[in-house]
């Protein structure tokens, strides 16, 4: 149990539901009258165990599976399969120590504004621009998916459905993401989205379908199927800097630990630990097979979004196509909600003060996301992310650097940085726990080691694009 600094503990008994309300009896006021002090029972968790594995897995799982294939063309096979579960490791371990946090916040309201008051109130705005960074990268990267599956799907099924060739409109990544626009430009303004549970469905089939194809592919190839380039056991490249932080990405799902520890049945530590096991074994294997089966598909040449280099003119992989293109659509407005919230709080941090945090479980539940924003504010928010995301994914067709740039700030800031330095700072006088607590701080330096380093050669990349090799 992490001790508390500063506060009383939070629920011991979080992991499960309070006892059957008792009462002590006091004698006051002349001892001729008792006075019974009732305690409230807590509730419990409604979340079912595999539900949450199963959210917790759909968070992880995204954009960043189509790009490990690039990943691992970048070191060879064995050190590709070496980092991604050294990748994996490092996220789990991340999340262990992010659910010890979480129970030092009051009973099911952990969240990282919580624990951040506990640990560094004043440094809020900097969690609150990390998970804005994150979630706008992603909506690029979402953007750029749609711009890259669009033509190849249409294409597919006018191969399949028709005699005649697909105007030449339809080739244009770019024109379809300005169409896709006019539908999630209206659903990002929304203020309450809802959990599009669809969306999760959709999400595990496309991923199962992917799995599939990149087997199926390689085994049997389809027809137009490109020549593969070099394969090597081991190859490290110059790019191997910027696709690491891919991996980072990748396991990044940070953001959904608390939700999880709040909502399930019985959360015990022993629960957590299954959890998120389960979540990153399940991710690290789906990577590894993705990773191995589409280098080998298509070797030194493979891109950084996989399931575009197979041909247009397959029904086949344009189902798989279209399930991970309607996946990302759903997605996007889920990214600029945050986003926007975020940046509203980054844009007025230190206005006010925030409410000290307190053990009164009478008192409601402290969200620094809770002023609601004016109508004028609000448009004015979503519009700069929503035109800002368009801009830059109408104008850059690289997954690998949009997803390098996020792996490299914002999810190695909530995976690594974070999780670390808060244990830390609740444990860091505590003797039984001090190889624990010196490994929460190796974590928060080996982040801190992947933000400054890779993003620095990203930038790098950028300012001299033509310098050094891709592979």
């Amino acid at each position: 149990m992490v001790p508390t600094y500063g506060v009383a503990p939070a629920n011991v008994d979080n992991d499960h539901t309070g006892p059957e309300s008792s009462g002590e009896s006091s004698a006051l006021l002349g001892g001729d009258r008792d006075t019974t002090v009732k305690r409230v029972p807590q509730p419990d968790g409604h979340a079912t165990l595999g539900s949450c594995i199963s959210n917790l897995t759909n968070t992880i799982i995204g954009s960043g599976m189509l790009t490990f294939p690039l990943a691992m063309a970048s070191a060879g096979i064995i050190p590709g399969m070496i980092t991604c579960i050294f990748s994996g490791c490092c996220a789990a371990f991340g999340l262990y120590l992010l659910s010890l946090c979480a129970r030092q916040a009051r009973h099911r309201r952990a969240s990282f504004f919580a624990i951040s008051q506990l640990t560094f109130p004043k440094a809020a705005v900097f969690l609150d621009l990390a998970i804005a960074t994150k979630c706008f990268g992603v909506s690029i990267s979402y953007l750029i998916i749609i711009k890259s599956l669009a033509p190849n799907v249409v294409a597919s099924l006018y191969h399949d459905l028709s005699t005649k060739e697909p105007p030449a409109w339809t080739s244009s990544g770019r024109t379809w993401i300005s169409l896709f626009m006019i539908l999630l430009a209206p659903l990002s303004l929304l203020r309450r989205l809802d959990s599009l549970r669809h969306t999760s469905y959709i999400s595990l089939f496309s991923v199962a379908y992917l799995v599939v194809i990149v087997i199926r592919c390689y085994y049997w190839p389809l027809k137009d199927m490109p020549e593969p380039g070099d394969i090597h056991l081991i190859h490290f490249t110059p790019s191997f800097v910027s696709t690491f932080p891919i991996q980072v990405f990748a396991f990044t799902c940070s953001q959904n630990l608390f939700p999880v520890f709040n909502e399930v049945q019985n959360n015990s530590q022993e629960r957590m630990n299954l959890v998120i096991g389960s979540s990153i074994g399940s991710a690290a294997l789906t990577y590894e097979v993705i990773a191995v089966f589409g280098y080998l598909t298509f070797g030194s040449k493979v891109g950084a979004n996989v399931i575009a280099m197979y041909p247009a003119t397959s029904l086949f992989v344009a189902v798989g196509q279209l399930a991970i293109l309607i996946l990302v659509m759903f997605s996007y407005p889920l990214q600029v909600h945050p986003c926007r919230n975020c940046l509203d709080k980054v844009f007025h941090f230190g206005q006010s003060a925030p409410k000290a945090i307190t053990n009164d479980d009478d008192d409601e539940d402290i969200d620094h996301a809770s002023t609601e924003m004016s109508t004028l504010k609000h448009v004015l928010l979503s519009s700069a992310v929503i035109i800002s995301t368009f801009t830059i994914a109408y104008l850059v067709d690289d997954l690998q650097m949009v997803l390098s740039f996020v792996g490299s700030t914002g999810s190695t800031t909530i995976s690594f940085i974070l999780p670390g330095l808060f244990y830390w700072k609740l444990t860091r006088d505590d003797p039984t726990v001090k190889k624990r607590n010196w490994a929460a701080l190796a974590l928060a330096i080996y982040g801190a080691c992947i933000f400054v380093f890779c993003l620095g050669f990203n930038i790098y990349k950028v300012v001299y694009p033509g310098e050094g090799p891709a592979h």
